[in-house]
């Protein structure tokens, strides 16, 4: 049953309380923990810290990887068609600065909230590849001699991207507001509300059709540079997404009253808005399709992951899409492959435990 706690959950800057006695893993809890959330050991949620040495295994640069066939590519008046350098810069210009809205999110919020210490390990490593994905973008943006106020401004001059943004700020607003805090059942189901729009639609839904169009170009042996480094980021957030999916569903099992059927009922219909977004998204960077790719595959790959991503929370699906027209993506997520995807080079990637990444 949820209550209000009787104290204030702790962040771990307290005054230290002398004399006390060791952290019972029982007294763990996703929000509003008692428990010093300064004692790592003994470990209760075992599934965070397994992800947490799984992206330590997945660690990359995106400078280990060449773009010289890339930026050859692009250069070449005929390299690309002038559909595929859009599909190119639009999907740049998304990922350019929701990485950065993603870091504001991990750092000044989620982590706040969130009172476990092997949850925020997680959150710490989540961070740092925040930071390499905004780096990876900085490179290709260098390497291309892309225009670098155009790619990074694109969420305030592109309708679909501002509109995406836009709908991210809103249903995360509570993670925003610094004077929000856990500990009532409104604030928390609030605070479940935002994980949702968070995890599973920004990091779970959105990027997941810029991942699509990209790699799509790689195995047509386009961008390869690109396509490898967009591979590495799907990998993280693979775990990212499966992350947040176990922070949810286990705030729903130490609280099952946050989860009435009203609230049900609200995150479908935010999964809802998310997907026709998400493809009024594909329809702007796919205006008439380049090499088999289209903005209808596209949606119906959209409806695919929003119905695959209602029932890893719990919820119906929505559209009853059951044909993934991508199926080559879970290929992509394959974090045991001894050589990567587009065999540009070795690369030694190992697992920290068994995960469903897609």
């Amino acid at each position: 049953m949820t209550t209000t706690p009787t104290t204030t959950p702790t962040t771990g800057l307290e005054p230290i309380d002398r004399g006390a006695a060791p952290v019972d893993a029982g007294a763990k809890r996703m929000i509003n923990a008692r428990a010093d959330v300064n004692q790592l050991l003994p470990l209760k949620y075992r599934w965070a810290w397994d992800k947490y040495l799984a992206a330590c295994s997945n660690h990359w640069m995106p400078t280990e990887v060449s773009m010289q066939a890339d930026i050859a590519l692009w250069r070449s008046p005929d390299g690309l068609t002038p559909d595929e350098r859009l599909l190119l810069t639009r999907n740049l210009g998304f990922f350019a600065t929701a990485e950065s809205l993603v870091a504001n999110n991990v750092v000044l919020a989620v982590y706040r909230h969130l009172t476990n210490p092997e949850c925020r390990q997680y959150l710490l490593r989540q961070a740092f590849e925040e930071a390499v994905h905004t780096h990876t973008f900085q490179y290709v943006c260098e390497s291309l001699g892309l225009d670098e106020g155009e790619l990074f401004n694109a969420y305030r001059e592109v309708p679909s991207i501002t509109d995406k943004d836009a709908w991210a700020l809103e249903h995360t607003r509570h993670l925003a507001d610094p004077g929000f805090t856990t500990g009532t059942p409104a604030a928390d189901r609030a605070f479940l509300r935002d994980l949702v729009a968070f995890y599973v639609v920004f990091e779970g839904m959105w990027f997941y059709t810029g991942f699509a169009q990209i790699l799509s170009l790689g195995r047509r042996n386009k961008m390869v540079g690109i396509a490898e480094q967009y591979q590495y980021i799907l990998r993280d957030e693979s775990i990212h997404l499966n992350f947040g999916i176990d922070c949810i569903n286990q705030i729903r099992l130490e609280d099952p009253d946050l989860w009435t059927d009203g609230f049900a009922a609200e995150v479908r219909g935010m999964l809802g808005e998310a997907c026709e977004l998400e493809v009024a998204y594909a329809r702007d960077t796919l205006p008439r399709g380049v090499l088999g790719l289209t903005a209808d595959a596209c949606a119906q790959y959209m409806r695919f992951t929003t119905d695959r991503r209602a029932r890893q929370i719990g919820l119906a699906p929505l559209h009853g899409e059951r044909e993934n027209p991508f199926p080559w993506m879970s290929e992509a997520m394959d974090l045991g492959k001894e050589k990567n995807f587009f065999e540009t080079r070795v690369v030694d990637y190992r697992t920290g435990g068994g995960l469903d990444w897609d």
